[in-house]
Order: C-alpha cells, then structure tokens, then sequence
C-alpha cells in the first residue's frame, strides 16, 4: 500500500480567502458570523450567517464570459483548487495527468442558478432559460470545472454526502491513492447556499440558529445553543502518492493514515441518538491509523460540532465511546465556532485546520463558549488556542441521511 500526503492547501472561506489568512484567524479565535448582508432576510427570521466576503471572481478566471457561465459554489472550488495546485507546485514537476484526478463536491450545487433561472422561466418564459442552465447547476461541475482547467484526467469522483461531503470526498482520494489508482488528487468541496430560498428551507426544519447576536450564533457544545449558522466557500487539498512528492521535493503538510465511512440508516435529518454510525466511522479511521487510547492526549479532535443540540450530545459520546476514559485527555474544538457550518465545504476546510494544528502544534478555539453544558463535558478548548505537541488528528463531519466520515491524519 502507498503512502499518502497532503502537498498543497487552498481555501475561501468566511475568515478568509487564502489558507494562511484562514489558518491565522481561526487560531487567533476571529468570528466570520454577521447579520445577513448577502439579502434581504425581512422574510425569514434567521438574522445571522457566515458570508465569504472581498470574493472577486474575476481574478481567478480568463475571461468574464467563462466567468459568468459558472455558479458561485465553482467559482469558489476554482478559487481555492488556483491555491492548493500552486501550493503544491505540482504542475511544474512530471505528472502523468492519466493518473492526476479530481475528487470535489458540494452538498447542494448551484442553488443560486436554479433560483435565477426560474425566476426567469415564471417571469419571462421557457424560451429565456439560459442554454447553461444545467451546467451551471449540476453539482458535479465544480469538479468537472476543475478537472478542464488542470486536464486531470484521472479518477474523478465529485461525492454529494450533505455535510460529510469534502471529508468523504478526502477520504476517498486517500483510498485511490493507497491503492494505486492516481499519483494525486485534487480533492475538497465547495457551497455557495446563502440565499433566501435555503435558509427558508433550513429554517423550516429547525436547524438554524434563532440568535440575532453574532457571539451567540455558532457556539458548539454549550448549553446555550440552539441551531448552526450557514456558512459557505471552499476547501482544496492536493493529495498525493508519497513517492511521488518525495521525488519533486515537494513540501508536505501532514500525512493521511486513515478514513472511516459509515451511515446511520436511522433518520433523514437527525443524527442516531446513541450515535452509532459516528461511532463506528470514528473508530474505523481511528483503527486504521492505528491510534490508541493511551494516544489521547497526542490527538486533535475537530469535531463536527454544528450548536445543535442532538448533534453536540451525540457526538461527545460517540468520542466516549470509542476512546473511553481517556476521552478526557483529547484535544477537541469546533472550527464552526467561527466559520459557520460550510456544509459541503465544511469537512475540507477542517482537514486544512486540521493539518495546520499538528504541523503547527496549536489548538485552535471554540470560541464564545460560555455555559457548559453537563452533557457535553470533554475538553472543547474554550475561546483562546493552546499550544499542544499533538501527533495525530481526526477530522469527523455527521451529514443530512445519516452520512458519516471522518479523516485521520498524522504529523510529518
């Protein structure tokens, strides 16, 4: 079996729009959740969101035609596969791109252009719906989008797992890679969903948070949570063959050892209440890492952690579960603290934090964590990064379906 490593890093997000303003700000504890700027939110009673902001498409495209043919959620899979490829420098060394491919989601797709161009159909007529109406929505195209611009022609997998989507995506590529199917992948996810018709939509199943207060919007294991709050942009890493980066002398971030993926088959949108399917992805990619309990205190746990109340309680005793006593001793804190839930961009983004803790030896923050919650007692790193000599990290990401995947990775 090979060996595989993350080579390159890009990222859009609400806290920043390259990985090392992202890396900066989500240590430093910076909040990327705000009132709603993006529409007129008068209709809903949501107030809060957590927007990409200072986003220019036009820098990461050509020509303003191609530009315009593209939904938001690929532009920003665009953007941020531009950073991970030039992070990696894996253009300018031999690469059979027969074995170069691409692994990118997106848990919903281009909402956007499905909105736009029904407008136009109920307002204008059948004959005024854009010829690339269908390849802008489709939420494979970021991938295939991505896939064009680099001639990757390799396996190519974009995966629709709700909010396990980029970890599941990650975790696949790993897969493709350890068995010799690619040299590397492009691998992540992307959403652009902020927009009045999905937060209606998640409004409605009561899965949004009702806090007008920004501090009080995204805080993940306290007992004063009640809902996410919707985040967006995009998340790429490069993963690749060990070998093979080792032999163009590539930098390398962190090491992938292990990839767990699993379902609930228990509800549509509520996570297993003893949180099997959790536990059982956990413990896969825990096992195959080959991580042990008396590990604990050499690991970072970048929890799922929505602000949901079933999710939050579920999780930390998935976490009991599968490391028992020693729990206690892990690392653990929710990056949603401070970039919103990204969704299908959520898990990719947080295998980058991830990557950054255990290179960097930094924890990085639950932010606005006030009232704990007697339910949820394990270490969350409340509101400030400490320093930890952490080996190993586990990225898990718990979506709509049952979907469960989480990544281990390993200091290099």
């Amino acid at each position: 079996m090979n060996r595989v490593v993350v080579t390159g890093m890009g990222v859009i997000s609400p806290v920043g729009n390259d990985k090392e303003t992202f890396w900066k700000n989500i240590k430093d504890g910076v909040c990327g959740i705000d009132r709603i700027h993006r529409f007129d939110d008068s209709r809903i009673t949501v107030s809060l969101d957590a927007e990409v902001k200072d986003f220019n498409a036009k820098e990461y495209f050509p020509s303003v035609v191609e530009m315009r043919r593209s939904d938001l959620f690929t532009q920003y899979a665009i953007a941020a596969s531009q950073e991970a490829v030039s992070d990696s420098g894996i253009l300018e060394s031999e690469l059979d791109k027969n074995r170069f491919g691409v692994y990118i989601g997106s848990g919903i797709g281009g909402i956007n252009t499905f909105i736009t161009e029904h407008d136009k159909l109920t307002g204008k007529g059948p004959e005024r719906v854009s010829p690339f109406f269908i390849p802008m929505m489709i939420g494979n195209m970021a991938a295939g989008a991505v896939a064009i611009r680099y001639g990757a022609m390799g396996p190519t997998l974009p995966v629709m797992t709700a909010c396990a989507t980029s970890t599941n995506t990650i975790g696949e590529a790993y897969r493709a890679v350890k068995h010799g199917y690619a040299d590397a992948i492009i691998a992540g996810g992307t959403e652009a969903a902020i927009n009045e018709f999905a937060m209606a939509g998640f409004e409605n199943c009561q899965a949004l948070s009702q806090s007008d207060n920004p501090a009080e919007g995204s805080i993940p294991f306290d007992a004063r949570r009640g809902g996410f709050v919707m985040g967006e942009g995009a998340g790429i890493v490069i993963v690749e063959e060990y070998e093979h980066a080792v032999k163009r002398n590539a930098k390398i971030y962190a090491e992938i050892i292990g990839y767990g993926n699993t379902c609930d088959a228990y509800h549509i949108t509520a996570p297993h209440p003893e949180g099997v399917g959790a536990i059982n992805a956990i413990r896969a990619a825990k096992e195959e890492a080959g991580i042990e309990n008396s590990d604990s205190e050499k690991v970072y746990i970048n929890a799922h952690g929505t602000g949901t109340h079933l999710n939050d309680i579920m999780e930390t005793k998935a976490l009991k579960e599968v490391f028992g006593a020693d729990a206690y001793k892990l690392h653990i804190s929710s990056t949603k603290s401070m970039t919103g839930h990204m969704l299908g961009a959520t898990g990719a983004v947080e295998v980058i934090a991830s990557a950054e803790a255990v290179k960097n030896g930094i924890i990085p923050p639950t932010i606005n964590y006030v009232e704990p919650d007697p339910e949820c007692d394990l270490n969350y790193t409340p509101n400030k990064a400490v320093k930890a000599d952490v080996e190993y990290a586990l990225s898990s990401s718990l979506g709509f379906g049952g979907h469960n995947a989480c990544v281990a990775i390993k200091k290099i």
